[in-house]
């Protein structure tokens, strides 16, 4: 699909989109289903768990979530996700779930076509964004319905896929196909364009003493302040059938970022970290398994990392019956470790794992274990060209292991080399890159547009909502941010017509 259906939108200035959203993994498409008019409301018969909750919902059963104060409906929620909305919206799609419940949403959805509020999803890759890149993985992610998206069950898509469910784990390609289908089957695609590189995203500017005057970006040398901000210029490429890139120019009121976090995994800036036996991701490494590279060695793996990626490794790993070392930074008593944030009824084999960090740790007098031995407060010195690598401790103690393979594990950083800074100065730290959880995006959090950039929206992972479960409340602050401007601008226009009523 091109770009844009009409060429002169590529050519003609004046063209400009209320929302370009930039990304079409769950976020960008949760968005999109939200401004093409699908709106929440309470259920007819729906009584929520929560008798708080449930009374502040009754109040207002007419209207929808999107038409509601979002911050009067989240006040006094808990959950794991520092973004109110974003834990109001979990509660009210998945109630109790964090205690083991499988209740149904009290939610449910109406297409209401005259809140549909015109934008474009650009994105690299068919919708699903990075979920895509994980076909390789041997590894099930936990709860389907965790990873759904709004007005169709993931449980009832899946049924119609496979014969045999067992239980409720799934591969992450089938949760790319489900992301895939829903574009489809819920009307969205017209506002998806494959394919697509975003190189440079840069605010407009209109000198105020001359209305007449051009926009233009004043990014470099020219004083700011006798301008006054206008929208914002997106340029890129888009890649097209026969491997040629084909330059566009787009011009929006609002961006939405919803990137996500992968794009670029975190090393170590170690020596010898470049060597090919050393891997940066999961897809790496489950495909070095799958073609038997490391089927029958001796050596252990190495995983560096102490989060759920990590864990994923080893699990693989250690079901291929390749014997691991797993070193990490931090005590196993560490309160901040994602896996005592995880139940453990509802993540097993994390929990698996943990309990492996905490009781197989390395000692001086068994050395290593047979299948697994871990090595709490220790770090990766340096890789050595003949596949081994140097230990330290945090006393200080080196040891040098010989390896099959090392799998580094310890984050990633979104690409937002399109955004002035690498999009940095839009973080709680300035002047550090933007991290899912050390540095995310500064938001107001019930509207999700930064803090510092007006019209400038981010969600997802780029403001510490990693899971799928949470980065939709990101889709109902933006959503109900741009309706409430898009009402005031209407009433604003039917006003200085005279009240005559054409708007």
């Amino acid at each position: 699909m091109p770009l844009v259906e009409e060429n002169s939108l590529l050519e003609d200035s004046s063209v400009t989109f209320p929302v370009v959203i930039i990304g079409n993994g769950p976020s960008g498409i949760c968005l999109s289903y939200m401004l093409s008019g699908y709106r929440p409301y309470l259920s007819s018969e729906a009584i929520h768990p929560n008798t708080i909750l449930n009374s502040k919902l009754e109040e207002a059963r007419h209207l929808s979530i999107v038409d509601q104060d979002l911050e009067y409906l989240s006040e006094g929620l808990e959950g794991r996700s520092s973004n109110p909305v974003a834990v109001l919206f979990d509660t009210l799609l998945h109630p109790d779930a964090d205690f083991g419940y499988d209740y149904p949403s009290v939610l449910h959805w109406k297409l209401e076509q005259h809140h549909y509020i015109p934008h474009l999803v650009l994105g690299k890759g068919p919708p699903g964004g990075a979920w895509h890149n994980m076909e390789g993985s041997m590894l099930t992610i936990s709860f389907g319905s965790w990873m759904e998206l709004p007005g169709l069950k993931f449980k009832d898509w899946v049924s119609s896929k496979r014969r045999n469910l067992k239980g409720d784990r799934v591969m992450p390609e089938e949760i790319a196909r489900y992301y895939k289908h829903y574009v489809k089957v819920m009307g969205l695609q017209k506002n998806f364009r494959e394919n697509t590189y975003i190189t440079s995203v840069s605010r407009l500017y209109r000198d105020q003493d001359d209305d007449d005057s051009q926009d233009r970006d004043i990014s470099t040398k020219i004083e700011k302040s006798n301008f006054i901000k206008r929208n914002w210029e997106i340029r890129g490429y888009q890649r097209i059938a026969d491997g040629s890139h084909v330059p566009f120019c787009l011009f929006a009121e609002n961006v939405a970022l919803a990137t996500g976090t992968l794009d670029s995994p975190a090393h170590l800036e170690i020596e010898g970290e470049d060597f090919p036996f050393v891997f940066h991701s999961m897809p790496e490494f489950g495909a070095a398994i799958n073609k038997g590279k490391l089927r029958g060695k001796v050596d252990p793996v190495l995983i560096v990392g102490s989060g759920l990626t990590a864990a994923d490794a080893v699990l693989c790993a250690y079901n291929s019956n390749i014997p691991v070392i797993h070193v990490f930074r931090r005590r196993v008593t560490d309160p901040s470790l994602i896996f005592k944030q995880l139940p453990k009824k509802l993540y097993p084999e994390y929990h698996k794992v943990y309990h492996m960090m905490c009781t197989q740790s390395y000692s001086v007098d068994s050395n290593l274990l047979s299948d697994y031995t871990s090595f709490p407060e220790h770090h990766v010195l340096s890789f050595k060209s003949d596949m081994k690598c140097v230990l330290q401790s945090i006393s200080g103690l080196k040891k040098i292991f010989k390896l099959s393979a090392a799998v580094v594990l310890i984050g990633s950083h979104p690409n937002l080399s399109f955004l002035k800074d690498q999009g940095c100065y839009l973080g709680h730290k300035s002047s550090q890159p933007i991290t899912c959880k050390g540095n995310p995006v500064e938001i107001d959090t019930f509207t999700y547009e930064c803090i510092k950039e007006a019209n400038l929206f981010a969600l997802g992972p780029l403001v510490g909502d990693n899971f799928v479960r949470f980065l939709k409340g990101g889709a109902l602050g933006v959503t109900r941010c741009l309706a409430t401007r898009q009402k005031k601008k209407q009433h604003l226009f039917v006003e200085r017509g005279g009240g005559d009523g054409i708007a």
